[in-house]
């Protein structure tokens, strides 16, 4: 069948609005039509080429929609379902999956980034980023890569999901551990640190700093439970030293669009004793060292970790999440800054740079 998707064809390049061929469903698999999908950072790594894709690619990695066709063998979903879609699926019997860590899912690891090409344009094959590709009016997926949703969750909303609320959440639930009455430093709060300060909020956390450079996201950071919002690390630190009489933050999450490694020392000296740091951040590939006392890590017993779709077991935190926003304990409504149509996708991405959103959403 032909579709409208947006493609990018070769770094620095602009995404491309054009018709493509899309593959019927073939065995496992589902064609889901796209209502929703987030402008994720994650997407423009590939036109900077901080982060290796496999080129041409159809963008897109946070979507909602419906069902439309279910291939053969099918068993999760069926027409007329309302889906999230998810770019790491578990298998859910691998060594990680049994251990409670299927975001990090060992055959969902072991398979090639882009490997499905279910895309078709200028007579080549086209991979999808996350095997997923929402940045197409349709797409074609696993049955693996979605979680059905209840029907009366609006797709932007749910879209976010996918990615940012789940990363930004779980990295300060389930990576950062956050207990009542930590401190919490998170800094970049864009759309996926906000959810952070979100996480944060509800498992209980005693002060929550947020540290942006742009004015609305610091406001934001405040409206969704930051009890603080300062304009650079070294106000944090202050403001810390001064407020903890000197315990510093329990945990540091970073979250700013780009990661900078010559910074992380500065990070991990907002905490305390005991402190763990959560780097969100994606940093370009080429960056391979860092700026880290070490002997002041060692002797302070901190901790340092990644993140990969916050730590989250999407078949138990995506509904969970949605129930929390059903129930009014979580924001997902006002995320959203401003909706776009797939025409617009690159002045989507040019809001994002300016720091005019925090989550930019295409509506189909």
């Amino acid at each position: 069948m032909s579709t409208r998707a947006a493609i990018l064809w070769g770094i620095g390049e602009k995404w491309s609005v054009e018709d493509v061929e899309l593959a019927e469903p073939g065995f496992g698999q589902v064609r889901v039509k796209v209502h929703a999908t987030g402008l994720c950072h994650s997407d423009d790594h590939a036109v900077t080429g901080d982060m290796p894709t496999p080129l041409p690619l159809v963008g897109g990695h946070e979507g909602a929609g419906v069902v439309e066709a279910v291939g053969p063998g099918v068993t999760r979903v069926a027409p007329g379902d309302h889906v999230v879609l998810i770019f790491q699926p578990p298998c859910g019997y691998c060594r990680n999956c049994a251990r409670g860590r299927s975001n990090l899912c060992l055959n969902a690891s072991l398979q090639d980034y882009g490997a499905s090409k279910p895309f078709k344009a200028r007579g080549q094959e086209v991979a999808a980023t996350g095997d997923l590709g929402t940045f197409a009016d349709v797409t074609v997926v696993s049955e693996r890569c979605v979680v059905k949703m209840g029907k009366d969750i609006p797709f932007n909303v749910a879209s976010l999901l996918g990615c940012a609320v789940t990363t930004g959440w779980g990295a300060a639930v389930y990576l950062a551990e956050v207990e009542p009455g930590d401190n919490v430093v998170v800094i970049g709060s864009g759309g996926v640190g906000i959810n952070s300060v979100q996480g944060a909020k509800n498992a209980g956390a005693n002060l929550i700093v947020a540290v942006d450079t742009v004015e609305l996201k610091r406001q934001k950071a405040l409206e969704f439970g930051a009890t603080h919002a300062v304009a650079s690390v070294e106000e944090a630190k202050e403001l810390l030293a001064e407020n903890t009489d000197g315990r510093m933050a329990d945990a540091a999450i970073l979250s700013v669009g780009v990661g900078d490694a010559s910074k992380l020392g500065q990070i991990v000296d907002l905490t305390g004793p005991a402190g763990t740091t959560v780097v969100t951040s994606v940093s370009p590939f080429a960056s391979t060292t860092v700026d880290l006392n070490l002997a002041l890590f060692t002797l302070s017993q901190k901790t340092l970790r990644g993140n990969v779709y916050g730590g989250v077991q999407v078949h138990r935190d995506i509904p969970l999440l949605l129930d929390l926003y059903r129930q009014g304990h979580l924001k997902l409504n006002e995320l959203i800054t401003r909706t776009y149509t797939l025409d617009q996708i690159n002045e989507g991405y040019a809001d994002m740079h300016a720091g005019k959103n925090i989550r930019g959403v295409i509506e189909f």
